[in-house]
């Protein structure tokens, strides 16, 4: 966009040659990229092109005159005003709802970067007019939005951007000291967001899909942001739950039942890539052609739900032991082995535990109908069971560790639901925990209180208003992925968000 506008998807704007111009077509190509998608819409460079045009007009050292007055208007803004005034437009306008998606706002995701990442990707990145990024004042403008954001959500429910802080780690904590130190702050002032984390520079996060090489500028999950230009191209999902209560009563063993679903839903992906292809050369994918998405860097994903509530068909308990790792990499281990056997030069398999907003209740009431044993009315979308009293936040943030998630070439996300908010320092223990136990994808899930009465919200977790004290009150929290008032959950989501337990430390 920032190179030759949207002529090439439809659009008749050409590039953006200020930072009026740049927010306004940024956000033009948000909406035209989400009609032709039903996806979410990744733009890991926001933050990136946004300080490349403040640059443009303020020099490259504007965070060092924050305060200076810029404007001639009777308004006499500062650098900074201008720069949150670009903040209100962006995310504001993206969070209207689009009739093009049934009247709900455009699923929008963005990154940030810790110094080693950021150098990772974009070292070797240049501008159109050759100019590369810099660090400092990028960093600045991160934080900046970061804290703008978050106080923003004090006056107004707003969904998106869901973001992702991506974090190295060596020997066991995050590599950047200085950004850890501000993530766990961030957390501490109530903000929510993820954190990936990764012990060596050779994936990224864009929340909840995908995982690829560095090298080539890619990224992991789609629930966040992380690479450029890839994703996932079609995710068949398969319902482990139902496969091995099904293989039981056929008397097959369920390893190889489910090898052999699995196998059928490469077959299918394929098949339905070679549509894609078609479709392509038929000039009927303009994203792709004008290199908003770049096909050779899809994913065709492999899904799984229904693996906990297999897991206690089979009389396995749901923790940290020995029989329900093994079972979990057995399982996993037979999609793997799948993957790695279709891959191709051109074709290339993940394995994701989808986040299953839907799919998970789907699940649960067609298996019931059908005499299958349901434990609960919606399956889980984590390695344990989301009503699970017994166990601790390390035990979560294990049973989402290395050992439980090294098949999953697409990820998982370990949602760490708390009674209430820590310090910073408790975060910055957690932030270790997760670079020891391998946990690479994970957010921390404190309702926020929305009174209905007032208005009023609050990041803790009350049960009357803080300003009226009216307990007519609403919780902001997150569904699986993005945040959302719960009375606008599904009927069956708000039983399941019911159920959930929030620990305290």
């Amino acid at each position: 966009m920032a190179s030759w506008g949207n002529r090439s998807i439809g659009g008749n704007a050409t590039q953006p040659t200020n930072l009026k111009s740049f927010c306004g077509g940024f956000i033009n190509m948000v909406f035209m990229v989400s009609s032709m998608l039903s996806g979410a819409c990744a733009t890991p460079e926001f933050l990136m092109y946004m300080n490349y045009f403040i640059e443009k007009e303020y020099g490259e050292d504007y965070y060092k005159r924050a305060d200076e007055v810029v404007d001639l208007s009777l308004k006499k803004r500062t650098i900074d005003k201008v720069i949150t005034d670009c903040f209100q437009q962006v995310v504001y306008s993206i969070n209207q709802p689009t009739g093009a998606r049934n009247f709900q706002s455009v699923f929008w995701n963005i990154s940030y970067y810790d110094r080693y990442y950021f150098e990772s990707l974009f070292g070797e990145f240049r501008f159109p007019d050759g100019e590369k990024p810099h660090w400092e004042s990028l960093s600045w403008l991160q934080k900046r939005f970061m804290k703008w954001f978050n106080q923003e959500r004090l006056r107004c429910v707003l969904t998106f951007p869901v973001e992702t802080m991506a974090l190295l780690t060596e020997n066991g904590d995050v590599k950047d000291k200085e950004y850890g130190d501000f993530t766990a702050e961030m957390y501490a002032e109530g903000h929510s967001f993820f954190t990936y984390v990764s012990d060596n520079a050779d994936s990224l996060s864009s929340c909840c899909r995908l995982r690829n090489a560095i090298t080539d500028n890619g990224f992991s999950y789609t629930l966040g942001a992380g690479g450029v230009s890839t994703g996932s191209k079609s995710v068949l999902t398969i319902n482990l739950n139902r496969c091995v209560q099904y293989a039981q009563r056929m008397g097959i063993p369920y390893q190889k039942y489910i090898e052999d679903v699995v196998d059928l839903m490469h077959k299918v992906q394929l098949a339905y890539n070679e549509n894609l292809k078609e479709l392509q050369e038929k000039g009927m994918l303009p994203l792709f052609d004008s290199g908003y998405i770049n096909i050779g860097r899809q994913y065709l994903t492999i899904g799984v739900n229904g693996l906990v509530e297999s897991a206690e068909f089979l009389g396995i308990e749901i923790n940290d032991n020995p029989r329900y790792t093994e079972y979990v990499q057995t399982v996993l281990g037979i999609i793997e082995k799948l993957n790695r056997k279709y891959r191709s030069k051109g074709v290339m398999f993940n394995c994701e535990m989808i986040p299953a907003e839907n799919v998970g209740v789907k699940n649960a009431k067609w298996d019931k109908e059908d005499g299958y044993a349901v434990p609960r009315d919606c399956y889980n979308s984590y390695f344990y069971k989301v009503e699970d009293t017994t166990l601790n936040v390390i035990d979560r943030f294990r049973l989402h560790g290395v050992k439980y998630i090294e098949h999953l070439t697409g990820g998982s996300a370990l949602h760490c639901n708390l009674e209430e908010h820590l310090s910073k320092a408790q975060y910055r223990q957690l932030l270790r925990v997760a670079a020891q136990e391998g946990c690479n994808y994970f957010t921390f899930n404190i309702p926020n209180t929305i009174c209905n009465e007032c208005g009023t919200i609050d990041k803790r977790y009350l049960k009357e208003c803080p300003h009226c004290h009216s307990t007519n009150v609403d919780y902001l929290t997150r569904i699986i992925g993005y945040m959302k008032r719960v009375s606008n959950f599904s009927a069956a989501r708000q039983v399941e968000a019911a159920k959930r337990y929030y620990a305290t430390m």
